[in-house]
C-alpha cells in the first residue's frame, strides 16, 4: 500500500506515504524510496522522504545513497547528498568528489557544498575550502549565500583562500570572497548587506572606500 501510496496523484498522499514509511521503517522499502527521492516534485515530500531513509540502518541506506551520487538525474544526486548529510555517516565522506563539488547544476552543487562541510574530516577541511573558494563568484544570489556559508561554517582555514579571492582581478570573485569575509567575521551579518558593500568597495578600490 505504501508503494503504491509513494506514486500518488496527491502530493498529500504521498507525503503520508513517506511519513508511514518513516514511522514504521522497513529495508524493503529503500529501493521504492530512493527511486522516489529522484523524481518527487514537492518539496516537503522530498524532506520527509529523507527523514524516512534515515529511520533505516545506515549501512544499508549509505551505500545505496552513495551509488545514488553517480546519476544522469541531477535531482537523484542532490536528494542523495541531502539524505547523506542528514544520516551524518562519516564513511560517506570520500563519496564526495571533486566532481560533485563543481556539479554544473547549481542544486548538486550546493547540496554537494552542504554535505562536505557536515561530513568533511579536520584534516581535509583544507582542501575543502581550497576547492570551494576556487568556485567565488559562482551563480546567483542563492548560490553565493549557500557557498559563503559552507566557507564560513570550515571557520580560521578558509581566511587565506578567502584573501586571495578578495585579490582576484574579476569583481564577481573579489566581491564575494569580501562579502564572505565580513560573515565569517561577523554571522550575524546579512549577506545582502554584506555583498552589496563589497561591491562598492570593489567597484571604488579600496583606498577609496571610506569616502
Amino acid at each position: 500500500m505504501v508503494l503504491n501510496a509513494l506514486a500518488a496523484n496527491e502530493s498529500s498522499t504521498r507525503l503520508q506515504a513517506a511519513l508511514a514509511a518513516g514511522t514504521r521503517p522497513d529495508p524493503a522499502l529503500l529501493e521504492a524510496l530512493i527511486a522516489r527521492c529522484a523524481v518527487e516534485p514537492d518539496f516537503f515530500v522530498r524532506d520527509m522522504l529523507t527523514w524516512a531513509l534515515t529511520r533505516l540502518p545506515a549501512e544499508l541506506t549509505v551505500p545505496r545513497l552513495v551509488a545514488e551520487l553517480g546519476s544522469d538525474i541531477p535531482q537523484a544526486r542532490s536528494q542523495a547528498l541531502h539524505t547523506l548529510s542528514k544520516v551524518g555517516d562519516p564513511g560517506a565522506w570520500p563519496a564526495i568528489t571533486r566532481s560533485l563539488l563543481r556539479d554544473p547544476d547549481d542544486e548538486v552543487a550546493r547540496a554537494a557544498w552542504r554535505t562536505a562541510v557536515a561530513l568533511v574530516p579536520e584534516d581535509g577541511k583544507e582542501d575543502l575550502a581550497v576547492e570551494l573558494a576556487a568556485q567565488l563568484g559562482r551563480g546567483d544570489r542563492t548560490v553565493k549565500l549557500s557557498l559563503s556559508r559552507a566557507l564560513v561554517a570550515l571557520g580560521e582555514v578558509v581566511e587565506p583562500f578567502l584573501r586571495t579571492g578578495m585579490g582576484s582581478e574579476d569583481p564577481a570573485v573579489s566581491a564575494h570572497a569580501r562579502a564572505t569575509e565580513v560573515l565569517l567575521r561577523d554571522p550575524e551579518a546579512g549577506f545582502d548587506g554584506a555583498i552589496e558593500e563589497a561591491i562598492r568597495i570593489v567597484a571604488l578600490g579600496p583606498e577609496n572606500a571610506d569616502r
